[in-house]
């Protein structure tokens, strides 16, 4: 006699697993999810990289009015709070600027505007507007050096600069000028920006698309 096998519901194989979430457990891990991306936004954002939108034409034709731009802030800006939130300690800056950087800074004048300009002169330097050039004063230069500026200003930027007087720059102190010198509010005006209100560097244009550009 044949033994007959009575046909039913297959046995579900034991690595097969299923399970269904409530309501509640859904809410749960957006939760989680939510908390992990702030955890790991807040940081960022706060210590490491901003955005900036470039307003006016101060900057042109380097950078244009619109222009969605990155900022690297970590060791460059001087900081003591979170949010608001005051640390108890101040981070300051340990990276240093360079002649040519691009540069946010807080407005002395006004904490809640930010102006963007290029580094021209570092602390303990002179600096003074002749015949239209830059010329630096420094230990490597006492007799004065004329500033190449070809690689961002127009010829018209170079051609339309006025004579200024020579400035000494203090131990923590820079002069920052706008690439657009006919209409630019910078150092020229307000005097040299101290090291505790430049609060970061550009590090990449972001929009439009077709200007993508890291520095």
């Amino acid at each position: 006699m044949f033994d007959v096998e009575m046909l039913g519901e297959a046995p579900k194989n034991e690595t097969e697993f299923e399970a269904t979430l409530t309501t509640g457990q859904l809410f749960l891990e957006l939760a989680k999810v939510i908390l992990l991306a702030l955890i790991i936004i807040i940081p960022v954002r706060a210590f490491l990289f901003q955005p900036f939108f470039v307003s006016g034409q101060s900057m042109e034709p380097s950078f244009d009015e619109g222009q969605y731009l990155v900022i690297s802030e970590f060791g460059y800006k001087t900081t003591d709070a979170l949010f608001g939130i005051p640390f108890g300690f101040t981070i300051r800056p340990h990276k240093d600027l360079h002649r040519e950087d691009v540069t946010v800074f807080e407005y002395s004048k006004d904490p809640e505007t930010f102006f963007i300009k290029r580094v021209i002169g570092l602390p303990g330097e002179s600096i003074e507007i002749r015949r239209g050039r830059v010329v630096i004063y420094n230990s490597a230069n006492p007799e004065g050096m004329f500033l190449d500026e070809s690689g961002y200003l127009s010829r018209e930027a170079l051609l339309s600069l006025q004579d200024m007087p020579r400035v000494t720059l203090g131990e923590n102190e820079y002069f920052l000028m706008g690439d657009n010198r006919g209409h630019s509010h910078d150092s020229r005006s307000f005097g040299p920006v101290k090291r505790e209100r430049i609060t970061g560097r550009v590090l990449l244009r972001a929009w439009p698309l077709d200007t993508v550009k890291i520095f």
